[in-house]
């Protein structure tokens, strides 16, 4: 009779998600390679995620161009649909102005220097910019705004409108908000192990911060222009002033109302959400010197093996 064979050790596989200090240290390392993209190489990764951001927004503003649901529900299924862009960035791979806010925990960590994290900032942003403008031709192009009688059209305007409207203070408390959320969605994501994880890591931050009527600068680089463009369309203000049940003052809805209303103190909002309420905090929590938290994935997990 064979001899049974026992093996004498069994290795562990783990599957569970990155506890919260190694999330923090590998998002504290992802800061460095960052840091040493080209000036190329983020720009054209910004352009790639604006586009991704645009698509989001493009498809959340077709999926609820129609809808009689409840105002809430509505938003959320617009809200989930939208993740697809940010699914997109952290999956495909691309600059995110917004989510690389979180490399200040490599910055305070001495990782990166304060010329590399806001080249870093300032390319991606202009990239992210750049990628968004791109969509809004793209999408002038396809026609899609006529869709349904001009409702998609129709939507897009009201979205646009609303935007422009905002004052100072309710914009930039709306971008703070939103960008902790999607500071806190990267942060699940540097939680995950596979794909899957990451998707799902994703589209309860990023569908609650739409959802919630939250700003997004990036988003806004591509609903804003998007709603420059229609206002020219006789058909498309008709049908917004259909849809909105009154008559539409369009006079905020200009390259001077994007810039100025919107997307400066939106973007002032997203970098303290960003960095402050998410990145500085976390690394407060689990990074700053003199703390014994790098802990390695065996101890992290099994803390009583040796």
């Amino acid at each position: 009779m064979a001899e049974n064979k026992v093996p004498k050790s069994i290795q562990v596989i783990d599957i569970d998600a990155y506890s919260p200090p190694l999330i923090a240290s590998r998002i504290d390392k992802v800061a460095l390679v960052k840091a040493k993209l080209s000036f190329a190489q983020t720009f054209l990764l910004g352009i790639l995620a604006g586009v991704y951001i645009a698509i989001g927004a493009q498809f959340a503003t077709f999926v609820t161009s129609d809808s009689t649901l409840h105002f809430g529900l509505n938003s959320l299924i617009a809200g989930i649909v939208f993740s697809l862009g940010l699914m997109l960035v952290v999956v495909g791979g691309a600059e995110l102005f917004t989510g690389n806010c979180l490399i200040i925990m490599g910055y305070i960590s001495k990782r990166i220097s304060t010329r590399d994290m806001l080249n870093n900032w300032i390319v991606s942003f202009a990239g992210n910019l750049v990628g968004s403008l791109t969509m809004v031709c793209w999408m002038s192009q396809t026609h899609q705004w006529e869709f349904f009688h001009n409702m998609v059209g129709a939507k897009a305007l009201l979205i646009a409108n609303t935007k422009v409207n905002l004052s100072f203070s309710a914009a930039l408390a709306r971008g703070v908000l939103c960008n902790a959320m999607v500071c806190l969605a990267i942060w699940l994501c540097f939680s995950g192990r596979s794909v899957a994880d990451k998707i799902l890591s994703i589209v309860f931050p990023i569908g609650g911060f739409v959802a919630s009527g939250f700003e997004h600068c990036v988003a806004n680089m591509y609903f804003i222009p998007m709603g420059v463009v229609l206002k020219k369309h006789p058909e498309v203000v008709a049908a917004a002033e259909k849809m909105a049940g009154k008559t539409l003052d369009l006079s905020q809805l200009t390259w001077r109302g994007f810039f100025v209303n919107n997307l400066f103190p939106v973007t002032l909002g997203n970098i303290v959400g960003g960095v402050i309420l998410v990145g500085i905090m976390f690394w407060f929590v689990y990074l700053r010197p003199h703390l014994n938290l790098s802990f390695s994935v065996k101890q992290d997990f099994f803390p009583d093996k040796k």
